[in-house]
């Protein structure tokens, strides 16, 4: 065994976000300053993945109900964009690399998820084309940075799971949702709209096409803060609404469904919506974002 240090690059630096600790620290600020921490602490979030210029601002809502005073395990569920997954995978990094400081991956959990047989170990390539978890490092980095040497990270990648299997991971990570010392960041952007996504749903009873793709959202968004994962299954068929990070939020929606059984009360709220840009015609294309807090009480 070799105890040579494998890290992942911060790949995405330098075109989906800044790759100077400084500009991206203070931008993280920035948009954490507009945000409010209406319902702290967290037990898990829903936020964006894309480039930091469309998304940055929206996903700052999800992480100003970070409490870096209790967290010390960051679990980070992102959908796989780029490789045929029927599962989970797991990273071979001992660390990631972000601009503002590394982070370090629970090596001991990972060794229990391993155990289970029910995760894929992905490539170090894999793991680097990937966007949907490294978006959301340079934000669990600054949401953690005074705590920044008491916390490691739990990354994992997660395939087009069938009903079953989802029901099956929420039962298998539901156990680390009970502990109030971790959090769970669930990578997901919402209506991904127009033909280069080759989904046009249309309500024109809702006016404007950028009111419709609102209305199908909120409409989803409704059906996760009533935490019901068949619900969620059920308005995904109806609608096929492209919501990429679907599978990992029906992963905590499962989570949270086993947890409700033993009598956890839970909330899900979201704090703010917003589109890369507002269509008006058929032409035209965007990509929604989504911010939201889970709270136990």
């Amino acid at each position: 065994m070799s105890n040579r240090v494998v890290c992942r690059e911060a790949s995405h630096a330098g075109s989906w976000y800044s790759a100077s600790g400084s500009q991206l620290n203070a931008q993280l600020e920035g948009w954490l300053s507009q945000a409010q921490s209406s319902i702290r602490p967290a037990r898990a979030i829903i936020a964006p993945h894309a480039g930091y210029t469309y998304c940055g601002a929206c996903a700052a809502h999800a992480y100003k109900q970070v409490d870096p005073s209790i967290t010390r395990r960051v679990f980070i569920l992102g959908p796989s964009h780029h490789v045929p997954l029927s599962r989970c995978a797991l990273s071979p990094a001992d660390v990631y690399r972000t601009p503002l400081y590394d982070l370090r991956i629970d090596q001991k959990v990972y060794a229990d998820l391993w155990k289970t047989g029910l995760f894929e170990r992905m490539s170090l390539q894999t793991d680097e084309d990937e966007h949907s978890i490294e978006m959301h490092l340079p934000y669990t980095a600054k949401a953690m940075e005074s705590h920044k040497d008491e916390f490691s990270i739990v990354p994992v990648l997660v395939g087009a799971l069938s009903e079953t299997k989802e029901q099956e991971y929420g039962k298998l990570l539901s156990k680390y949702l009970a502990d109030p010392s971790n959090l769970f960041i669930i990578s997901s952007d919402f209506c991904h709209w127009g033909q280069r996504f080759r989904y046009t749903y249309y309500d024109e009873s809702q006016g404007e096409i950028c009111r419709s793709i609102e209305h199908l959202d909120r409409m989803g968004m409704g059906i996760i803060e009533q935490l019901d994962p068949m619900s969620f299954t059920n308005y995904l068929k109806k609608y096929r609404n492209t919501i990429c990070g679907r599978h990992p939020i029906g992963v905590l929606l499962n989570a949270v469904a086993e947890l409700r059984k033993s009598g956890l009360e839970m909330n899900f709220s979201f704090l703010n919506y917003a589109q890369s840009s507002q269509c008006r015609n058929w032409q035209d294309s965007s990509v929604s974002y989504a911010a939201g807090a889970l709270i136990v009480h």
